[in-house]
């Protein structure tokens, strides 16, 4: 963070924010327990939501948020932030794809009218379509997962202090799966959303018997058309695939309908 504004020290300003989520990524931060006071040690921590009702400082260098956009308000907020820090983090499945809230946003305006009727529009107030939150803001640094794993957050913070030209990993997650010498869930004609989610958080999941959920997001490299052939060949109906899909990426842009 190179030419940032700091406090007195030199020590970088952060404030933590929380939107559309369960603060359970937020809670992950907190799971650190015998590390949390060094990491906190390395920041001047001027607001954490989930911990405080004070309102958000007007000064501030780095900008952790957790959750999904749903509310005019919250987008506000965000440009607020934007305009503010000199770096954005999101973290957690809801943040970074728009997680479980996404799960909403298609026929979102019909399911409001079905709901409240012809009172729909004065009910729902600013509420809008669930999104992430780089669909409102430029963000800096993505931690991944539901939940994230408080040791990748650590890793991208300290990127963030010290500086880092680490690449990020691109590639799917069957990589990293094979590394850890498990058997394809496929082969047992399981679904697996492992072949087109991202990969970096090590295939823990597989690792533990239990097939991906692409609480990741989709790999940059992924390929759902050759993903549904895999399925169809291993006994595993396609729409399966699909539906499973829109779990955490609902409104991923490459899962749009075409035409």
């Amino acid at each position: 963070m190179m030419g940032a504004m700091t406090d007195e020290r030199g020590t970088a300003r952060v404030v933590v924010v929380g939107l559309a989520s369960c603060f359970g990524c937020q809670l992950q931060v907190t799971n650190m327990e015998r590390h949390l006071l060094d990491v906190l040690g390395q920041v001047d921590l001027r607001y954490w939501q989930l911990t405080s009702s004070d309102p958000m400082p007007e000064e501030f260098d780095v900008a952790v948020v957790e959750g999904a956009v749903t509310t005019d308000e919250a987008a506000e907020t965000l440009r607020a932030v934007r305009a503010t820090a000199s770096t954005v983090i999101a973290i957690g499945a809801c943040a970074v794809t728009g997680g479980i809230p996404g799960m909403a946003a298609p026929g979102f305006d019909e399911r409001a009218d079905a709901v409240y009727g012809e009172r729909a529009p004065e009910a729902c107030g600013a509420l809008r379509a669930p999104a992430p939150v780089s669909s409102v803001i430029a963000v800096d640094h993505e931690v991944r997962c539901c939940p994230i794993d408080p040791l990748d957050f650590v890793d991208t913070l300290q990127r963030v202090l010290r500086g880092s030209n680490k690449a990020l990993p691109t590639a799917t997650l069957c990589g990293e799966c094979k590394r850890n010498e498990r058997g394809c869930f496929f082969g047992r004609e399981r679904l697996c959303l492992g072949l087109v989610t991202r990969a970096g958080c090590g295939a823990r999941c597989p690792d533990l018997g239990r097939p991906c959920n692409g609480c990741a997001g989709l790999s940059p490299d992924a390929n759902v058309a050759s993903a549904r052939r895999v399925a169809a060949r291993s006994n595993v109906d396609p729409a399966r695939l699909d539906e499973a899909l829109g779990l955490f990426n609902t409104v991923d842009p490459a899962l749009a309908p075409e035409g």
